[in-house]
């Protein structure tokens, strides 16, 4: 009976440890915002929010070359971690013409679905898993790769399988079938 106690104030003392360390997570990580009003986007799927961003025209593009337009207008749901313009232009020079072309299909989609994740995972999902994991967590991706998420001050940084890091600078872009993070760099997977 005294262990079954013990166990309980455990529970109980772990709980409110994870509640502070939640609430202190929610308060201090930021939302940095494209000047886009996101009002209303939830009636529409995640290609068609992309469409409707100059931000994501690259990412658009992309995902018609490599004939993935119907899989993100599906059901899901999906969250996307989404590269903006300027994140595909940091690419070396000529990759991203060569990934668009019809006979490197094969690669942009390893690359595209390595930025999406099967289910709905909001800011807060990320930050409360990246504790649980004792400062980082391991998201596995729609194209079997992993992605590590950490917290470096306010920012949520996402690490690929070859070492880049990208910023997830907007969050939680909702979609009728899931949800959008841009970021500001190419994740890459092995």
């Amino acid at each position: 009976m005294k262990q079954f106690f013990v166990v309980i104030a455990l529970l109980v003392a772990t709980f409110n440890l994870f509640a502070q360390c939640h609430t202190k997570a929610k308060t201090t990580a930021t939302h940095v915002s494209y000047q886009y009003n996101w009002s209303a986007e939830h009636e529409k799927d995640i290609v068609d929010i992309a469409v409707s961003s100059d931000n994501f025209s690259i990412l658009v593009a992309a995902v018609k070359a490599g004939n993935l337009v119907e899989t993100l207008k599906g059901n899901g749901p999906f969250t996307v971690f989404a590269p903006v313009n300027t994140a595909f232009e940091k690419l070396p020079d000529g990759t991203l013409n060569t990934l668009l072309k019809s006979e490197n299909q094969a690669t942009l989609v390893k690359i595209l679905t390595y930025h999406v994740v099967a289910g709905r995972f909001d800011a807060d999902n990320i930050i409360d898993a990246i504790q649980l994991g004792g400062g980082e967590a391991q998201i596995k991706t729609v194209q079997g790769g992993i992605l590590k998420a950490r917290l470096s001050g306010s920012n949520v940084i996402l690490t690929d399988e070859k070492g880049g890091k990208s910023v997830i600078t907007t969050t939680d872009v909702e979609a009728k079938n899931g949800i959008i993070h841009a970021i500001d760099m190419v994740v890459m997977p092995k």
